[in-house]
Order: structure tokens, then sequence, then C-alpha cells
């Protein structure tokens, strides 16, 4: 079995692209509370799975959703079919109602975009005035907003796309009985994975899902307050290394130093090591130009020996995504989407 595990980061430039609630006039940004009170602002995972979702190509059909209830009682919920729309099955979902309980655990995990060094929040003041009549006081109103870079970890479980458990492990089914019928009737097989029944779509989906998720994860678009705060919100730097298990050993290659974030290039050399009986092929590095200043350069010469030797990669995010996505789709990674536990 073969997960892509790694590290994603973005590049954030007096943005306010997450906010949490607001207090009286101000709208207020996202943050952890660290250290002696110092505010770190963070993006929540189902922001940036959001923005990911969305930035889906226009033409893969999204699940429906439904809504229902009122107040304490309410709930949405998407069709709840992994064997019809990708969304479904990458992203999960769980669908409670009265004609069944359904779920999918996510094949996509993404971690909280976190500040790598400790940005301190600022507060912009601003105020309405335009059309008032002379002498009238302006309506106050302020909202914060940060530069930094952000960080988190990523995992994608190529072995259960397009695989929908059916049976055994505690978990819900992922699709009704008539809905599992329909999926069989349209080219699904019974497969068990990890000694759980389940329904498989043929690989050659597989192989296409998978080359969606990861282009259109090199051009994520999103987040709030764009019509004051615009900025890319693509990932200026992503690491997705094959492993054969679901563990994540790159996780501390961003850092943050006495002059800021960077990468850590002994730290990245050593779990490279150390992990390298459980990696699958190259460990791609996607890195936008001048994202942490001059550091590409240095990185590039510091694994000089690993780059000849093909086992890593480095190259701009969306030249090493769509590589990426070319191979999995010519099958050259096929590989990668069997389970040997089976």
């Amino acid at each position: 079995m073969t997960y892509l595990v790694g590290k994603l980061a973005l590049d954030i430039t007096a943005g306010a692209p997450n906010n949490g609630r607001g207090e009286d006039n101000t709208a207020k940004v996202k943050y952890l509370t660290v250290g002696r009170g110092e505010r770190v602002p963070y993006i929540s995972a189902q922001a940036f799975r959001r923005w990911w979702r969305d930035s889906l190509p226009l033409g893969e059909k999204r699940s429906p959703v439904t809504r229902s209830g009122t107040g304490k009682k309410q709930q949405a919920y998407t069709d709840g079919r992994p064997d019809l729309y990708l969304d479904d099955d990458l992203f999960g979902y769980m669908v409670a109602t009265k004609q069944g309980n359904y779920q999918r655990d996510t094949v996509l995990a993404t971690g909280t975009l976190v500040a790598l060094p400790a940005k301190r929040i600022v507060t912009d003041f601003g105020t309405m005035s335009r059309g008032f009549p002379a002498d009238a006081d302006p309506v106050i109103h302020e909202h914060e907003h940060y530069t930094a870079e952000m960080a988190a970890d990523v995992l994608v479980d190529l072995p259960r796309v397009g695989t929908f458990e059916q049976d055994g492990g505690g978990l819900r089914k992922a699709l009704s009985p008539a809905a599992a019928q329909e999926a069989v009737t349209a080219g699904a097989a019974e497969y068990v994975l990890r000694g759980v029944g389940a329904l498989r779509l043929p690989l050659a989906e597989r192989r296409r899902r998978a080359a969606v998720l990861l282009r259109t994860l090199a051009q994520v678009q999103g987040g709030a307050s764009r019509a004051l705060h615009y900025g890319d919100r693509a990932p200026s730097f992503v690491l997705l290394a094959p492993l054969k298990g679901g563990n994540n050993p790159f996780t501390r290659v961003l850092a943050t130093g006495p002059q800021g974030a960077f990468f850590d290039t002994a730290v990245f050399a050593e779990e490279l090591r150390a992990w390298s009986d459980e990696l699958d092929g190259p460990v791609h590095i996607g890195w936008a130009p001048g994202f942490l200043g001059a550091q590409r350069d240095q990185a590039r010469q510091d694994l000089a020996e690993e780059i000849t030797a093909g086992r890593v990669v480095i190259d701009h995010p969306r030249t090493v995504l769509g590589a990426l996505a070319k191979e999995i789709e010519a099958g050259q990674r096929d590989a990668w989407f069997e389970d040997a536990t089976v």
C-alpha cells in the first residue's frame, strides 16, 4: 500500500483568509494562543479542504448537498455516492437519515495550516462615511490580517481511491444496498481492502480521480476577505512522498529559526535515509520561486546527490503536481493503488 504523505505551505501576505467569530465591531482571524500568550494565526483544515474542493474543474460533477431541520436539529449532507462523485469519494461524508446511515472516512487528510514563525496579527481601522450628510459621524469598523508562511501536513490514501468499504471494522457502510447495486451494474467490482469487504471502481477511473486531485491542488483558490485581501492561495510549497505506510516523517522539514521560516535540509536528508526502505519512489517537492527567498536554490545544491540519483525531485509546484498526475494517469504508478495487506 502506498500513501502520498508530506507537507504543504501557503504564502500569505496581508491576508485574512480564514476568519473566526467577530468581537464587537472587529472581524477576527483564527488564531492559536501559545507561549506567553502570543497569538499565532491558523487556517482550519475545513477551510482549506473547502477551497480545494471548490477548485475542482468545472466539468467535475459535485455531489449535491441536502439541508434539513431547524435550530440544533439542522443537518447538511451530500448524496453520499462516491461511485458517482469524485468529491464524495476523496473528501468523505456522513449521511444520517431515516432511510439509513452511511459514512465514508476521508481519503484525503489535511492538517491545520499554522503560521511557522509567530507573526503579529495587526488590526486595520476603517470607516464608512460615503453618502452620509455633513457633520454625520462615520460608521467605524475594524478587521484583522497577517503576513505569514502557513504549513500543514497532508496525506492521500491511494488504495482507498475509488474503493468503498461495505463491511466490518465497526464502520458504517459507504453505500446503501440500492446504491451498491447501481455501482456494481456500472462496473464496480467486489474487493477486500485491509480485511474489509468493499466495492472498487475500475483502475482507469481511480487513476483519473487521483490525478484530478493533484492538479487541483496546484491551482487552489478561495478564502475569505478577497475584496480587501486578495492573494494567491495555491500552495507555494508542497512535499509528497510515496510511503508504504501512513506515517509522515517529513512533518518537521519546515521549521522556524532566528531568520524566520526555513526548509531544514538536514532534517529532510536524515528522514529520507531513515525511511528509505519504506519509500516507494522519489520524494516530490514543489517549490515556487521566491518562496523562502533563495532557499530553493540552496536546497537543490544541498540535495544534489539525491536529485541526481532520482530520489528527490524539486521543481515548481504546478510542474511537479502535473507531472505526478500524468504518471498516475499513464499507469506508471499503478502499484501505489494496491494494498499488500489484502
